[in-house]
């Protein structure tokens, strides 16, 4: 039985298909494809990439293309740009950073895996033979970048290496393996240095993720060139919060090991909203940017970009659409350029730049009015360096996008209910900052058109509860029905609380348009949401009741109706409440029975850290329905 055949039977036996770990990578090993040109033009790329023979030994049997921009400055930065599986060179084009190059003037080269050493084309990042510094793929990578520098004036001090799903995991094997060569490197949906060391440890590092120490994961990555005491590579990670094949638990574990290995600890020095995206920077003592943490809420198995946003100072878009690439409006390739100094041409991985933040504000309709049919929206906003874009916000949510002034929208009002509505817009700038306008409220009225209605319920304290279990699922019981419990407890075993609804009065014909959940704060202990950071509390909906109306211990790990339907920001006292029900979420709500939510924090604790949250009156469902 060859290694291949091997592998499937394992994965059938695991009840999986060979499709559902593509993005893993699967082992195999082939022969050298011939070349029989010095370099051959890739005819698939849009944009040019060129192949290259003959770098090396090349012991891990890679490809290589180079992108080299017209125009070419002495002394310029070079960016290592890796696939992920089924992908090829061509297919992390569509991200952008071909694109990027042509702007910022840096050489770029993509690695590209051939299907001899892996059947779905991944990088082999969990062969140790492959991620260990003077062999395999590892050693190949690097041999493609000292070719780079014997045949351009590359900058030794500026070469940077970003990659994708398995090529994201090969991008913390780089940053351990050869420090010495990389100044920084961005993480799309990987994870951490040795998270896995055989096929078998790949599957649960993916899914749900594999949880150490900071100082564990820390020493992993300085076993990768043991005794190095130079310089450590700054590092960007990125992940969707709704990314089922490389879990998020996979970007704080490597959040973990880069903060430790930089010797900085896990709590974040700045903390914003970029684009409507948790982003958080991690800095030493003088205040230099080492770790950052991008959470694209929402999105899958994906990189990030912006089908409406020009690289600043051009006409070049960020990237195109294409697989594992989705549009959140936000160009990650700009983002991590930025970090990496690329854009503004330093060398600093957290160049100072424009951080103000543009003007907008909705000019018309004015506030208090009350509009029908086809509305004309106007905005006005200005900005020290140039506005981006601007976006027209209904009741909070993006619908429309203009990207030159003066900013007019044409909303069709008939799309929502009659009744109270609020319009606003969102500003971004040329640097990246956004600024939000939401204060116009309007009252739509349509001929025909449906009622809107918001009613509130409170949760019912016979019903509610918590329980405590062990990570997966087992040894639970039932908690108190009071002063429900998140987190992990002093016992070791984390706790997860319900609350249930009886929403039966909605209209049966009502649709429901909006919904959110307000809790009270009652006690914790410990910083929860930062154990481990970039933690958040996740709502699970359910359309009925999990199992029965009083908990049960299956209730647990019952697939709910829409899961992570909203979360609710950290917060110490008095009530929060949630962000706004998804599609999803709004689906579960049950107009003839029970409603039930699952609060829960995305990752367990690490350590004992709990939040304890009120139920009855103090825990507020609000549903707003047209019918």
């Amino acid at each position: 039985m060859t290694s291949q055949q091997w592998f499937r039977s394992a994965l059938r036996f695991a009840g999986l298909s060979f499709a559902a770990f593509v993005l893993a990578g699967s082992p195999g090993c082939g022969s050298q494809e011939e070349v029989s040109a010095e370099e051959v033009e890739l005819g698939r790329s849009e944009l040019g990439l060129t192949q290259v023979t003959g770098f090396g030994s090349n012991p891990g049997n890679l490809l290589m293309y180079r992108h080299v921009p017209t125009g070419m400055p002495a002394n310029a930065p070079l960016v290592v740009v890796l696939h992920g599986c089924t992908q090829n060179s061509t297919g992390m084009e569509a991200s952008g950073w071909t694109a990027a190059a042509n702007v910022y003037k840096f050489y770029a080269v993509y690695p590209q895996q051939q299907s001899g050493n892996n059947s779905t084309s991944c990088f082999n990042w969990f062969e140790s033979g492959d991620i260990t510094r003077g062999s395999g793929e590892a050693l190949s990578i690097i041999q493609m970048v000292d070719a780079m520098k014997a045949a351009y004036s590359i900058d030794a001090s500026r070469i940077y290496v970003s990659g994708f799903s398995a090529g994201g995991y090969m991008v913390s094997a780089l940053l351990a393996t050869y420090p010495d060569v990389f100044s920084g490197g961005a993480i799309n949906a990987g994870g951490p240095y040795k998270c896995a060391t055989s096929m078998t440890a790949a599957f649960s590092c993916m899914s749900p993720g594999t949880d150490k120490t900071p100082a564990a994961w820390g020493d992993l990555a300085r076993s990768g060139y043991a005794g190095y005491s130079g310089r450590r590579p700054p590092v960007s990670i990125w992940y969707g919060s709704s990314d089922f094949t490389v879990r998020p638990l996979n970007g704080t574990e490597a959040m973990e090991q880069w903060t430790n290995v930089h010797g900085i600890d896990q709590t974040p020095d700045t903390t914003e909203t970029v684009a409507g995206f948790p982003h958080k920077v991690y800095r030493d003592a003088a205040g230099k940017a080492l770790v950052e943490t991008w959470e694209i809420t929402g999105m899958g198995h994906a990189v990030a970009f912006d089908a409406q946003y020009n690289f600043p100072g051009s006409t070049t878009a960020c990237g195109s659409t294409g697989a594992y690439v989705t549009d959140v409006n936000l160009c990650a390739v700009y983002h991590q350029a930025k970090f990496f100094g690329l854009v503004d041409g330093g060398t600093d991985p957290n160049p100072g730049g424009d951080t103000t933040p543009p003007t907008v504000a909705v000019t018309a309709p004015s506030s208090g009015s009350t509009v029908s049919g086809a509305v004309t929206v106007a905005v006005s906003a200005t900005d020290a360096v140039g506005v981006a874009k601007v976006e027209l916000l209904v009741d909070g949510v993006a619908v429309a996008t203009d990207a030159a002034a003066p900013y007019e929208f044409s909303w069709d009002s008939k799309t929502v209910a009659n009744g109270a509505h609020t319009l606003g817009a969102r500003a971004y700038d040329a640097a990246g900052n956004q600024a939000t306008d939401n204060a116009t409220a309007v009252t739509v009225s349509n001929s025909g058109a449906p009622t809107s209605a918001t009613v509130t319920f409170t949760s019912i304290a016979a019903e509610d509860g918590y329980l405590k279990a062990n990570a997966d699922g087992s040894g639970v019981a039932v908690g108190t029905l009071t002063n429900l419990a998140l987190g992990k407890g002093t016992d070791g075993k984390f706790n997860r609380s319900f609350l249930s609804f009886d929403t039966s009065s909605l209209p049966d014909g009502a649709t429901v348009t909006r919904a959110f959940l307000t809790v009270g704060y009652s006690s914790g202990s410990g910083d929860p949401w930062s154990t481990p950071a970039g933690n958040t509390v996740v709502i699970d909906a359910q359309a009925g009741t999990f199992n029965a109306a009083g908990l049960e211990v299956a209730d647990w790990a019952t697939a709910a109706t829409a899961s992570e339907v909203s979360t609710v920001d950290k917060f110490t006292t008095g009530s929060k409440a949630s962000a706004d029900f998804s599609a999803a979420g709004l689906s579960a709500i049950n107009k003839t029975g029970r409603t039930q939510l699952r609060l829960r924090f995305r990752a367990e604790q690490t350590a004992t850290q709990y939040l304890f949250v009120k139920d009855s009156t103090n825990a507020v469902l609000t549903v707003v329905y047209a019918q």
